[in-house]
């Protein structure tokens, strides 16, 4: 073939790819085929040969979904030696998950070794830094791409011929350099600020249980009156009505099943009975009887409830409120005593709710407690929603600073 000839074919593949390209690059830069840029190193590993002992294992379970750290390294599974044929890998490769890509598993080892094949080893090539590479991988669009073109429906793969036809911005080397070093930088800022925030919602999410151990192990309630709640208390143990009587037309009365209908203080309707059998009144405490058992609502309007539930009614002189802090106090007692063990289905009877014993200090000492934990709370609830959100932001962070990149802004 003359050289006019191989020239004009390279000029046409070069138009073809500017009108099918999703933005415009700076100068300089070109956009490429994947395929064009690294390439699957299938070298392989027999198992049970002295390669494989001497090399360390890697699976896809080892790697961590979106930062691509690499958890752990293994030379047995299970306590055996893996007994199948594996990739193997060395500080030049970057291995990439293909099985289930939505979990955008790309790692970059820096040690020899070999992988399940579910993990491919892949060479740069033509002037591809590795670390580029890696981020061009782990960015949304790779991920979308490859769940584009899956095969297979529960265990997707990534179908790495179409894959490699993702077309990916390439500066030259040393920009490339310079923007996974600059990637590499920022990605660490993220983390850190991932690592502090998880911290804090930690943190907040354990205050109600701090409040509530203030208010019930506290001396001053070493003294309380202990009362059996059969004493104080109503036990409506719930029953399920035919299913002929459900509906999602709001005919009836609202049904809660159990805890799958619970929301943070009041239960969320989905379901409506127009024949209901046991009914809760608004001030109920409704507690979870069946696995899970313990967790707790309270009833804010007339209700009918299955079977998986029961209703506490306190009587005049006990605050229904004082009784809802109290069964969120001792939920994880409730929960490890009759929650079941291994393959036995847990459950609270009449009974055992009947017997419990609860501290009740004087009514206005009830009432005012049930006030101010009802505020503690709520200004929890508004700071774990604040944490949250933030944390919904910095985990947004990496694909966003990814696009800048890739688009040379960064």
């Amino acid at each position: 073939m003359s050289t006019e000839i191989r020239d004009e074919k390279t000029m046409e593949m070069a138009e073809s790819l500017l009108k099918r390209a999703p933005y415009k690059l700076p100068d300089c830069w070109r956009w490429v085929r994947l395929g064009e840029v690294c390439e699957i190193d299938s070298n392989q590993v027999q198992p049970n040969t002295e390669l494989a002992k001497r090399l360390p294992y890697i699976g896809l379970e080892h790697i961590e979904s979106g930062t691509g750290k690499i958890i752990e390294k293994i030379n047995n599974q299970n306590g055996k030696p893996v007994q199948s044929i594996t990739f193997r890998f060395d500080s030049r490769h970057v291995l990439y998950g293909k099985l289930r890509p939505y979990l955008n598993k790309v790692a970059i080892p820096g040690f020899e070794g070999r992988c399940s094949t579910e993990l491919l080893p892949l060479l740069p090539e033509n002037g591809c830094n590795r670390y580029y590479l890696v981020w061009a991988l782990r960015r949304d669009e790779t991920v979308e791409e490859a769940m584009r073109h899956k095969t297979g429906t529960r265990m997707p793969r990534a179908d790495m011929d179409d894959l490699f036809k993702m077309l990916v911005p390439l500066p030259p080397l040393p920009e490339q350099q310079r923007i996974a070093a600059r990637l590499q930088e920022l990605m660490r800022e993220v983390e850190r600020a991932r690592t502090a925030c998880e911290k804090q919602l930690e943190a907040a999410k354990g205050l109600p249980a701090a409040y509530l151990r203030a208010v019930f192990e506290s001396e001053e309630a070493e003294k309380w009156e202990r009362k059996r709640l059969r004493e104080v208390c109503e036990i409506i143990l719930g029953q399920s009505p035919p299913g002929s009587t459900y509906n999602r037309e709001n005919i009836g009365l609202p049904f809660f099943q159990g805890k799958i209908d619970f929301g943070l203080v009041y239960p969320v309707p989905s379901t409506w009975c127009s024949k209901p059998i046991k009914i809760a009144q608004p001030s109920d405490i409704l507690i979870s009887v069946r696995a899970p058992v313990g967790p707790t609502n309270m009833a804010n309007q007339k209700c009918c409830i299955g079977r998986g539930l029961a209703a506490i009614r306190p009587n005049g002189n006990i605050a229904p409120g004082f009784v809802f802090y109290f069964f969120r106090f001792i939920e994880s007692g409730l929960s490890e005593k009759y929650g079941g063990r291994g393959s036995t289905f847990g459950a609270m009877t009449r009974e055992h709710l009947q017997e419990l014993e609860i501290p009740l200090p004087p009514l206005p000492e009830q009432k005012r407690f049930s006030t101010d934990l009802t505020a503690k709370m709520s200004e929890v609830e508004k700071l774990r929603q604040s944490i949250e959100n933030r944390l919904e932001a910095i985990n947004a962070l990496p694909q966003a600073i990814l696009q800048k990149a890739f688009r040379g802004e960064l």
